[in-house]
């Protein structure tokens, strides 16, 4: 059975969905949440879910070999659930086509630093998009440039709000990020 690592910096609904897709499968399982809020919602999940929740700081992530070091030990596969740091190269270098990210938008529209959550849904809404959707894609050294792993869309109406993105969005993740974690994980295994 696969090791994952999940990432996160907020509130870790998509972990706590991953968290539950692994729970009955043989394939992997999520053994430790990570993240770099030491008050983000995703840790009091973590505890009713029975997870392991870590905190750690730029400094264990980047500077030292701790982050990277624990990941060694811990990780076959590490899922970034909105994590919003870059990884650094050590890491990816590590776990090469290891890392899996999701993007709440159609890469490679509405990607790069500073395009997560909200805004990148308030972007599409500016911007008159008739459709959105996520990426699932692997982690290199840049900002959502790494290879398309898979892709979903939903249409947008012009009565959408942002906040209505938001919602067609996350049904999207909830239901495909956990399966494609999976389908990656088989089929680097056959």
């Amino acid at each position: 059975m696969k090791r994952i690592v999940i990432f996160a910096s907020g509130s870790g609904s998509n972990a706590e969905n991953i968290i539950g897709f692994f729970q009955t499968k043989t394939t992997a399982t999520v053994t430790h949440v990570l993240t770099n809020n030491e008050r983000a919602k995703v840790l009091k999940r973590c505890e009713r879910l029975k997870i392991s929740g870590l905190s750690f700081d730029k400094n264990d992530f980047v500077k030292t070999d701790k982050v990277l070091d624990f990941l060694k030990k811990e990780a076959d596969y590490i899922v970034l659930a909105g994590f919003l740091w870059r990884v650094p190269s050590k890491i990816v270098a590590a776990f090469p086509n290891k890392i899996i990210n999701i993007h709440p938008a159609l890469l490679p529209k509405y990607g790069g630093k500073g395009m997560y959550g909200m805004h990148v849904h308030k972007a599409i809404k500016e911007n008159k998009e008739e459709e959105t959707g996520i990426t699932i894609h692997y982690v290199n050294e840049n900002y959502d440039e790494g290879a398309v792993i898979f892709q979903a869309k939903t249409k947008i109406i012009t009565e959408d709000s942002a906040d209505d993105i938001a919602k067609k969005v996350h049904k999207l993740e909830y239901k495909y990020f956990p399966e494609i974690i999976e389908k990656v994980i088989l089929e680097a295994n056959e």
